[in-house]
């Protein structure tokens, strides 16, 4: 796509599953051009089944879609001798590569930071991993579930005290959010190659995502505290911040940081004209010293009036709240659809399907979203770009290089 932010920039993506995968499409998103180099069985993500959008959707394989849309693919034995020395070829007039294989691999392929950064060095050589590139779990394998949920202290923090195991994470959390701090990085990168002249290496590990994610509860155990989950119910400390359940069984979130301001509103929206001026809750600091007094005053109206009736009632108030919305009534929520949060990829054959399009948007549009690639789909075409004949290509076929 003329005009795209990353249009002219090459990548060579040497990853699997989720976290820099999607990174790079990312990347594809906004013009550059991602070849994606597999193994010739493929991704192993191909084979996941999860949730129905895998291997056990009935149609088009979205989790794979979502985490390699726009990208070519290119299927090569890195094992042989020719398989090496055509991702030498790619490599030469690659802008970015893009991996998340751990150090030792890298290092048997010749294809560690050290070593390619030394043969290009106009490379920006990006790698997301799951501890860090340093320490004693640098060559651990690790999955968001792991690295970023489970040691990097979501699982724990989130989990309220009353339960005996920690709550699981949702699908690729850690690693959607890592691939859009590794796609940010490869962007800062080029900047500053486009100004210095030279490559570096990027690094994201999905531990220190959680960590960033988690800053505010970092920070409270720098300070010499001990965080912890909360109920979630309103009013741990402010009444007005926290989660109110309707007569519905639905729920409403206030977020009502600055509670003066708002409570003598709020309180007159709801018909309760008496609290505002009860010494008890005639501040912030009455309404903290009577917080369960004040939050019971607050259950009691919430559970008169359903959800909707509670939207229709809070949408007079210019104060942030919103309702716990369901996943799937994200759908057809009036913002996502005025702001074009979920797209549509159409195929070649007329079928289409649909994606989440991303939080990122430029000149006020989301990126046009484009199919994903088959497993080695695009390998003959790239060989020829690379000077390969018909004859050779088929050479490389017999001996394994290719599938």
């Amino acid at each position: 796509m003329d005009g795209e932010a990353f249009d002219g920039v090459h990548v060579v993506e040497l990853a699997q599953w989720v976290f820099v995968p999607v990174a790079g499409a990312l990347l594809a998103d906004w013009g550059a051009d991602v070849i994606r180099v597999e193994r010739p069985e493929g991704d192993p993500y191909r084979n996941l089944a999860t949730q129905g959008i895998g291997t056990d959707s009935s149609g088009v394989n979205l989790s794979v879609a979502l985490a390699n849309r726009g990208k070519r693919s290119i299927a090569l034995d890195l094992h042989t001798e020719e398989g090496r020395a055509l991702l030498d070829r790619l490599l030469e007039s690659a802008d970015v590569f893009l991996t998340n294989f751990r150090p030792a691999a890298l290092r048997k392929l010749g294809l560690d930071a050290e070593e390619l950064t030394r043969r290009f060095p106009t490379l920006i050589y990006a790698r997301g991993h799951g501890f860090g590139v340093r320490g004693p779990g640098a060559d651990r394998p690790g999955y968001d579930s792991s690295a970023f949920w489970a040691q990097g202290g979501l699982a724990h923090i989130l989990t309220p005290p009353e339960r005996e195991y920690p709550i699981s994470q949702r699908g690729a959390m850690g690693d959607r959010n890592g691939a859009m701090a590794l796609a940010f990085g490869i962007a800062a990168a080029l900047l500053r190659r486009q100004r210095t002249g030279t490559g570096t290496v990027v690094d994201v590990s999905l531990l220190a995502t959680a960590m960033w994610t988690l800053s505010s509860d970092v920070l409270s155990a720098l300070a010499g505290n001990t965080p912890r989950a909360s109920s979630g119910r309103g009013g741990a400390v402010n009444p007005l911040v926290g989660t109110y359940r309707t007569g519905d069984g639905r729920h409403i979130q206030l977020v009502f940081l600055e509670p003066d301001r708002y409570w003598a509103s709020f309180c007159h929206l709801i018909d309760r004209r008496d609290l505002v001026d009860d010494p008890r809750y005639i501040d912030l600091a009455a309404r903290r010293e009577n917080l369960q007094s004040c939050v019971a005053e607050l259950e009691s109206e919430f559970a008169k009036r359903t959800l909707r009736e509670w939207e229709d009632l809070l949408s007079a108030l210019d104060a942030p709240w919103a309702p716990v919305r369901t996943v799937e009534e994200l759908l057809d929520d009036p913002q996502v659809v005025a702001n074009d949060y979920i797209g549509t990829v159409d195929t070649e054959d007329g079928r289409s399907y649909s994606l989440p399009t991303g939080p990122v948007q430029l000149a006020q549009r989301p990126p046009a979203l484009r199919r994903a690639p088959e497993h080695g789909e695009h390998t003959e075409e790239v060989l020829l770009e690379l000077g390969c004949s018909w004859d050779r290509i088929s050479e490389l076929k017999d001996a394994g290089v290719i599938p």
